[in-house]
């Protein structure tokens, strides 16, 4: 074997790479399918369950082929460390203040889209219009 057979990268990402047309494919479809977990994650952010994980790993994936994505991905871990950090750190009432704010976001979220008027549907409390949003 030449030295140059050696040190020749194999696999996936190389067979990629030798071709620009499948290279440029790969980078918008990398592109495309990271925007979305990331736009999930941030619509995720203040409901229960893992928002900000999903923010990471929208940020992760985009940062596999963007450099400024390694750099937000890098930024934002960092603000997310301090941010709990800080919360870790308040007295209860800080702590029930922050929360008491997430619940208030996602019931005003809850509103917007309809769905308090779509469950008091369910349970019989269809005539309380006023938890009709104004959006729909």
């Amino acid at each position: 074997m030449s030295s140059t057979e050696k040190s020749k990268p194999s696999g996936f990402r190389a067979r990629i790479d030798e071709n620009p047309a499948l290279r440029k494919t790969y980078k918008v479809g990398v592109g495309v399918v990271g925007t979305i977990v990331l736009v999930l994650g941030i619509i995720a952010i203040p409901y229960p369950g893992p928002g900000w994980l999903i923010v990471f790993a929208g940020l992760a994936i985009l940062a596999s082929e963007f450099a400024w994505a390694k750099r937000v991905l890098r930024y934002a871990r960092g603000k997310y460390d301090a941010w709990t950090d800080w919360l870790g750190r308040q007295s209860a009432v800080v702590r029930l203040a922050v929360l008491t704010g997430t619940g208030l976001i996602v019931l005003a979220t809850l509103y917007l889209l309809g769905a308090l008027y779509l469950v008091a549907g369910w349970v019989g409390l269809g005539g309380w219009t006023w938890l009709q949003s104004p959006l729909f």
